[in-house]
């Protein structure tokens, strides 16, 4: 889908999502994106009806597409399963190699330059190409693959996360330490480390949105 023009469409307004030009409950015109995005409404319809298909958008019969709007039960049920699956993932990881701990060290310099320059939606870009080199590795894909449909649906609840200072210094710090726990095998303290990052974010998103996001007990 990436080199088709719905594909384009799809990257473009997830773009518009983690650098929060689109907010969670917000309508969604298609003759506007169409204009923003420099297409026809053809490739803006059906990237809108892929993204519905990911639960990131969602269509009410005469009003149209909105971008998902979460409850504060449904960021903590995503937080649970995460929570879970990405134990398990991490539990079946193998010993990572050399080269995939140099990998993870140089996206988190690359994280590291983009907090520099507050450059969130790159941060995000790149965080979520960290953890999932990571998640990958277990080779376990079809528990990854569900991972990653939730990182998606909770993706524009997250950069909000980001656009905190003290959040995007924490990210690279708690990376350093998962890498050095992943270079070491020390799988519980992986783990542990990989909770503690998540629940920073949930935490926050409880603070910024007013929401009640009770942690996992």
């Amino acid at each position: 889908m990436a080199e088709t023009s719905v594909g384009r469409a799809v990257e473009e307004i997830r773009q518009m999502m983690r650098s929060k030009e689109l907010l969670p409950g917000q309508p969604l015109r298609q003759e506007a994106l169409a204009e923003r995005l420099g297409v026809s409404r053809v490739p803006v319809r059906e990237a809108l009806k892929a993204l519905e298909a990911e639960g990131i958008v969602r269509h009410q019969p005469n009003i149209g597409y909105t971008v998902a709007r979460l409850s504060s039960e449904e960021l903590r049920q995503a937080y649970l399963m995460r929570s879970a699956l990405e134990a398990i993932v991490l539990h079946e990881l193998p010993r990572l190699s050399a080269a995939q701990i140099i990998e993870l060290t140089e996206l988190n310099e690359r994280i590291a330059e983009a907090v520099e320059v507050i450059d969130v939606v790159r941060i995000t870009e790149l965080n979520h190409e960290f953890h999932f080199v990571i998640f990958r590795s277990s080779g376990m894909q079809m528990i990854v693959d569900e991972i990653e449909r939730i990182w998606k649906l909770t993706e524009a609840y997250r950069s909000v996360y980001i656009y905190d200072a003290a959040a995007r210094r924490r990210i690279v710090r708690e990376h350093r330490q998962l890498i050095s726990a992943l270079r070491r095998g020390q799988t519980e303290k992986a783990i542990a480390i990989m909770d503690a990052h998540r629940d920073a974010t949930q935490v926050q998103l409880s603070t910024t949105l007013g929401a009640s996001l009770p942690l996992p007990g």
